[in-house]
C-alpha cells in the first residue's frame, strides 16, 4: 500500500485541498467538554498514569481552538476516541522506541512535552487543510482522530507519517543533518512554495521520496526517515531498481533510487552515531506491528 501524497513541514503537515462551501456547518467548533463527566475523569486518570507520569507528556484533547492559529479552525475529538488514540500512539510510536536498542533513553530525552488530538483536520483561512503539526520538538498535533480505524491503511499511514516525520526533526535540530546530506540530490530541491507542482514520479526521478521532500534538506531528512519507517513497500519501491530498463523514464527513476539509497545510508549512519539507534532495527519492529 502506497500513501505517498501526504506532505510535511517542520511546523506542519498539510494536504492542499479545496474545501466545500459551508464545511463548518455540520461541526460545532470548540465544543466545551463537561469537566464533571465520568468519562472525562476516566480519560484524565488514564493520561496521568500512562503518559504524564511515565513520559512527562501532556495530552490535550479539550478546547482545541487554543492549540491552533487564529486563522485556523478545528473540532475536538469525540471522547470515546481519545483512549483508543492514546493506545494507538503507545503501540506504534512509543513502544517501538522503547523496544529498540538505546531507544528508551532517546525517547525520554527527546519526547515532546505536549500532544494535541483534533477530531478532524485543521481548516485554514486560505481553503487548505492541515493534517498534522509540530512545534520545534515541543508539540505534535494529531488530526482526524474521529476517523480512527486501525483497519484503514490510509488512516494508519497518515498518523504514522505525521509522528515519525515530526519526531525525526528533533534529530537534525539537535545534532544537525548528516555530513553533506544536502549534496546528495542538490539539484533536485525546489524553489520556495513550488514543491506541490511535482508528481510523485517526478520527485522520485529527482531522488526524493515525496514532492514535499524537495522543499528543503530538513524536510527531505524527515520525509525519508518517516517513509522508511512506516511504508512497508519502501525497500521494493524506493531502494530496488527496476530491472531491464528500456525507457528514459525507468532509467530516471533508477537514478533517483540510487540517490535515495545514499540518503538512507547517510541517515542510518548518522542516527546510529548521534542517537545510538539502529534505524533498520526500529523499522523492523514497526513493520512487525503493522
Amino acid at each position: 500500500m502506497k500513501f505517498k501524497n501526504i506532505t510535511a513541514t517542520t511546523c506542519l503537515i498539510a494536504l492542499i485541498a479545496s474545501l466545500v462551501s459551508g464545511c463548518y456547518e455540520k461541526e460545532e467548533l470548540n465544543v466545551p467538554v463537561t469537566e464533571t463527566s465520568e468519562l472525562v475523569d476516566e480519560i484524565d486518570i488514564y493520561i496521568e498514569e500512562n503518559f504524564t507520569q511515565k513520559y512527562d507528556m501532556a495530552i490535550r484533547y479539550k478546547f482545541v481552538d487554543n492549540y491552533v492559529g487564529v486563522d485556523e479552525r478545528a473540532v475536538p475529538p469525540a471522547l470515546e476516541n481519545v483512549q483508543p488514540m492514546l493506545e494507538f500512539i503507545q503501540e506504534f510510536w512509543i513502544n517501538p522506541y522503547l523496544e529498540v536498542s538505546n531507544g528508551a533513553d532517546f525517547f525520554a530525552n527527546h519526547v515532546p512535552p505536549e500532544i494535541v488530538f483534533l477530531g478532524g483536520p485543521i481548516y485554514n483561512y486560505d481553503g487548505t487543510i492541515t493534517l498534522g503539526t509540530a512545534d520545534a520538538g515541543a508539540q505534535i498535533t494529531f488530526t482526524n482522530v474521529n476517523d480512527i480505524d486501525r483497519e484503514d491503511e490510509e488512516w494508519v499511514a497518515l498518523q504514522l507519517h505525521v509522528v515519525y516525520h515530526e519526531f525525526s526533526h528533533t534529530v537534525h535540530q539537535r545534532y544537525k543533518l548528516p555530513n553533506a546530506f544536502e549534496e546528495i540530490a542538490a539539484t533536485g530541491y525546489t524553489s520556495g512554495g513550488s514543491w506541490y507542482t511535482l508528481t510523485d514520479d517526478e520527485a522520485l526521478e529527482r531522488g526524493f521520496v515525496s514532492p514535499y521532500a524537495t522543499s528543503s534538506p530538513n524536510e527531505d531528512f524527515a520525509e525519508t526517515v518517516s517513509f522508511y519507517l512506516y511504508d512497508k513497500d519502501f525497500i521494493d519501491y524506493f531502494l530496488t531498481d527496476e530491472a531491464d530498463c528500456a525507457t528514459l523514464d525507468c532509467e530516471s527513476k533508477n537514478d533517483g533510487r540510487e540517490k535515495i539509497r545514499e540518503k538512507v545510508a547517510s541517515i542510518s549512519e548518522h542516527y546510529l552515531k548521534v542517537t545510538g539507534i539502529d534505524l533498520e532495527e526500529l523499522r523492523n519492529i514497526i513493520q512487525a506491528k503493522l
